[in-house]
């Protein structure tokens, strides 16, 4: 097994949780209701935990620092999906946002559970149990905002067609994935996508919802360290405190 390939991987999922979890955060305080405030920015918290945990197995290959591999690169060495990095902007696009990525991540996660590496398996089958709650939140906002009204369902349709190309590139590979063969991720990236898009298209549908017409190709370029200037202005806020002095401890 590659472990450079397996550490290059686990880089990109914690890079996925860390980026959505600090977006999420952002909401902390403006959020519609004190309800879905507290509820989001827990999501938020346990985004960024669940990217620590991702990273500390990188640096269980690598033996770099977990804080380091977090707060200490550039932007060109992030492997996140473009997707996670965008602004929030209103809260339907955020809602369609979280729905979207965690029913992706939810197939990630279900693939790397059912490998045959144990450490990365039980990490994923942990990580997904407590991903269910994200997964209810952000299914009953979409179907809240769908259902509300006719301006209300255009609105998140327009969220949802601006969402989706970019969402696709949540299952673009990383480089070298093909190296890990069946026994650490045996669901193959397109069968992921395949997956997403069938049990996603169920609920849009359900609400009133038009599934975008996309092909794949867009969104794409994260995994590959080709970022928006999003994500840099983003890294020098979520870093700063950390770049004023790194070697201090918590």
């Amino acid at each position: 097994m590659n472990q450079s390939a397996l550490a290059a991987y686990l880089i990109a999922v914690a890079d996925d949780e860390l980026i959505i979890g600090h977006r999420h955060s952002e909401w902390t305080g403006f959020a519609p209701d004190i309800e879905s405030d507290v509820a989001l920015s827990s999501i938020a918290q346990e985004e960024i935990g669940h990217a620590r945990l991702f990273y500390e197995r990188v640096s269980d290959l690598t033996g770099n620092d977990p804080d380091h591999i977090a707060f200490g690169r550039p932007p060109a060495e992030f492997r996140n999906a473009v997707f996670a990095e965008r602004p929030n902007g209103d809260w339907g696009y955020s809602m369609v946002r979280l729905f979207l990525y965690d029913r992706a991540d939810q197939e990630r996660l279900n693939a790397l559970a059912a490998g045959e590496l144990r450490p990365v398996a039980d990490l994923a089958s942990t990580v997904r149990r407590e991903e269910r709650y994200h997964l209810m939140f952000g299914e009953q906002w979409l179907r809240r905002l769908a259902s509300a009204t006719e301006a209300s369902r255009a609105r998140m349709q327009q969220a949802l067609d601006r969402a989706w190309p970019e969402a696709l590139g949540v299952f673009e590979p990383v480089a070298g994935q093909e190296e890990l063969g069946a026994g650490v991720v045996p669901v193959a990236p397109s069968e992921q996508l395949a997956r997403w898009r069938q049990s996603v298209a169920a609920v849009l549908e359900s609400v009133g919802l038009r599934l975008p017409a996309a092909n794949g190709g867009e969104g794409t370029g994260g995994r590959s360290g080709r970022h928006s200037d999003d994500l840099r202005v983003l890294l020098d806020e979520m870093t700063s405190v950390w770049r004023s002095d790194p070697q201090a401890k918590w």
